[in-house]
């Protein structure tokens, strides 16, 4: 018997001791520039506007709605995108492109360098907004 949840298809529920992120808002200053950024990055589409929230799907059944923040100044947060290693020299291509500077550490101490933790392949880099964003190709071994 398997372990790993599965997705619902439709007009399913999901079991009772199941919690799945579905959507979290993501707040930028232009919801489409950070939008379009980071679908560009991760080689993704962005979604048609639902409401105020300007979606992108990551394939997983999670989505980012970037929400404009207007009022006060975007704090920054951590996002982390488990990718195919297939496809990471891509996203790395990607952001060299448009010149925007990785790194190998969050604390963006070691520029144009990528990491190997845990037997994979890993970098940080900003948004537009100033979120730490990270792809890696192996998740965190935890304890």
């Amino acid at each position: 018997m398997s372990t790993h949840p599965t997705r619902p298809t439709a007009g399913t529920e999901l079991p009772t001791t199941i919690a799945q992120l579905n959507h979290t808002a993501v707040f930028a200053t232009d919801r489409r520039l950070s939008a379009d950024f980071l679908a560009a990055i991760l080689g993704l589409e962005v979604g048609a506007p639902f409401g105020p929230f300007l979606p992108v799907d990551l394939g997983n059944g999670v989505t980012l709605d970037y929400y404009e923040k207007t009022d006060e100044p975007v704090q920054s947060q951590h996002y982390a995108f488990l990718v195919p290693d297939t496809q990471f020299d891509g996203m790395i291509a990607r952001l060299e492109a448009v010149g925007v500077t990785y790194y190998a550490d969050p604390g963006h101490t070691e520029p144009g360098r990528i990491n190997r933790l845990f037997g994979g392949r890993g970098a940080y880099f900003d948004d537009p907004d100033g979120h730490n964003m990270e792809i890696m190709t192996r998740p965190y071994v935890r304890p």
